[in-house]
């Protein structure tokens, strides 16, 4: 599923790479204003903070909601407290797009994180192209040659990089390229299992001055506190925003 996922995300890059250049996405993404700094509005702090996903569906759970107005969704988790804003901008499985990135960079003061399969340097561009401040690097879809140079590319932008992991191997490919904020996530994206405990199973192997996220299996305020007690610094929420009031998850997501 992952590879899958991976090529289709590569393969929609290369369509749109037809009518938009390389060189025009970099001279594009250079003539951004600075983008926000990730790891300062996500240092660890006393309470839980939460990166809040604009998120139409999943390969697992199928559609999960319309979202005809990113925008004033991601506002809403904003102005409850949200620290980043997520935005998933495949197409094929998540239904994203880059242009609910642009529409929510638009609305928000906080930072905004592309989420998607990225693989070439091309995407990177394309997300500071359109305003994002973070990019997501999945370990488990990139040799460790092409995780060190995408990292090192989107760094030289000013992009924050979240590194997902989804093993111990995985954690330790992060710190080998001086990960600075690292996801676990419990979703296996080969099987889309969850191992709840998984995060917990890893933490202790992070290092003080990395940014600790935990991602998937975010269905409650237990599973917050499960994750806080645990070490996390950070959550990353989607399906169970927008699948229910999202002003009032996020506010008891933020209690903890």
């Amino acid at each position: 599923m992952l590879s899958d996922l991976t090529a289709g995300a590569l393969a929609d890059a290369a369509a749109r790479r037809e009518f938009v250049s390389f060189a025009q996405v970099e001279a594009a993404a250079l003539s951004q204003t600075p983008a926000l700094d990730g790891l300062q509005f996500l240092a660890p702090s006393d309470h839980i903070k939460v990166i809040a996903e604009v998120k139409r569906a999943s390969p697992s759970r199928g559609d999960l909601a319309p979202i005809s107005d990113p925008a004033t969704l991601a506002r809403t988790y904003a102005a409850n407290g949200a620290s980043t804003i997520s935005v998933l901008t495949e197409g094929r499985k998540f239904k994203g797009t880059l242009d609910d990135l642009r529409a929510v960079r638009a609305e928000v003061s906080v930072p905004v994180l592309r989420k998607d399969f990225i693989a070439e340097k091309y995407q990177i561009l394309e997300a500071r192209a359109a305003g994002a401040d973070l990019v997501l690097l999945i370990v488990a879809a990139l040799d460790q040659e092409l995780l060190a140079e995408l990292n090192a590319f989107a760094l030289s932008l000013g992009l924050t990089v979240l590194v997902e992991t989804h093993s111990r191997e995985e954690l330790h490919r992060a710190l080998d390229i001086d990960a600075k904020l690292i996801g676990v996530n419990a979703r296996n994206l080969n099987t889309f299992e969850l191992d709840r405990d998984l995060f917990a199973s890893l933490v202790g192997e992070i290092p003080a001055g990395v940014i600790k996220v935990a991602e998937s299996a975010v269905r409650n305020a237990t599973d917050v506190q499960h994750y806080r007690d645990a070490g996390a610094d950070v959550v990353l929420v989607g399906e169970a925003l927008v699948t229910s009031d999202p002003a009032a998850t996020l506010q008891s997501f933020l209690a903890v």
